[in-house]
């Protein structure tokens, strides 16, 4: 997900352009299909992109363990800062900012490492396959969602020896 912004980075302050993003993003070996609108803007500093991405990650439900994909929708906004300043040939001075998103010498602004930071942060803490996911048997361990079991009902609680 690159996109030249050799225009904007000679506009004005203020000035905005709208691009289709879409691309794959890779995240924990599996490859994930991630389209939207972003929103780029020229700073006195550089370029502030915002947008909305969609995409979808395969997880594994914390309640039965079977894989699934869940759709997240990403609002990312992010300043990118070039490594070089084009008027002057000079590179700025960025030593304060800390983790910051650069553009390249060719001034290619890459979302990629944002987006990818944006999807690792929307991935829900304990996923569930659906939201009434009835999750693994206590004593055989069968998958509640796709057969019922003939177990003597135990509680949570219970210890199995």
């Amino acid at each position: 997900m690159q996109i030249n912004v050799s225009q904007l980075l000679k506009s004005s302050i203020g000035s905005i352009r709208n691009y289709e993003a879409e691309g794959t993003l890779d995240t924990d070996g599996d490859s994930n299909m991630v389209r939207g609108e972003v929103q780029l803007m020229r700073t006195n500093r550089g370029i502030l992109a915002r947008g909305t991405l969609e995409t979808e990650v395969k997880l594994t439900c914390s309640r039965c363990l079977s894989q699934f994909y869940c759709p997240l929708k990403l609002e990312i906004e992010e300043e990118y800062f070039p490594v070089a300043d084009m008027a002057a040939d000079t590179v700025p001075s960025l030593s304060e900012e800390s983790g910051y998103f650069p553009i390249d010498e060719d001034n290619i602004l890459d979302l990629t490492e944002a987006v990818r930071q944006y999807v690792l942060l929307a991935i829900p803490m304990k996923p569930l396959c659906h939201q009434d996911c009835a999750g693994l048997c206590l004593g055989c361990g069968v998958n509640l969602n796709q057969t019922a079991c003939h177990c003597p009902h135990l509680s949570a609680d219970v210890t199995i020896s």
